[in-house]
């Protein structure tokens, strides 16, 4: 299985990113999609997923700016639509794929995705 991401870069507080993941190597669309990402010194952080039942969760941090969702015309691209970006958003945001069944809200945690995109750097700047 592998995980590519793109949509990274460098941007202004207020302004808005769209990163995407095209997970490949499943033999189904029963598995699930989420973003992590990481600042410098921290830990990596859940950001939003997109089911494989089609329910979305997100950080307490990034609802009502972050939208995930599944690209309408490819059934195996999402995408993380971030809008209003402060500077505490800056970090290497990674794409995560699984094909395990979540429970407890299991989803906010690294090991339980079995792959990982390279990441992408987001920069927002005040």
């Amino acid at each position: 299985v592998h995980v590519a991401e793109s949509g990274g870069g460098s941007v202004q507080a207020g302004d808005s990113l769209k990163l995407s993941c095209a997970p490949s190597g499943y033999g189904s669309t029963s598995y699930s999609v989420a973003w992590f990402r990481q600042a410098p010194g921290k830990e990596r952080e859940f950001v939003s997923v997109y089911s494989w039942t089609g329910n979305t969760y997100y950080a307490d941090f990034v609802k009502g700016r972050f939208t995930i969702s599944r690209d309408h015309g490819k059934d195996r691209l999402y995408h993380l639509q971030m809008n209003d970006l402060k500077p505490e958003d800056t970090a290497v945001y990674y794409c995560a794929a699984t094909g395990r069944a979540f429970s407890n809200r299991s989803f906010t945690r690294t090991h339980e995705y079995d792959s990982w995109g390279q990441g992408t750097q987001v920069t927002v700047s005040s």
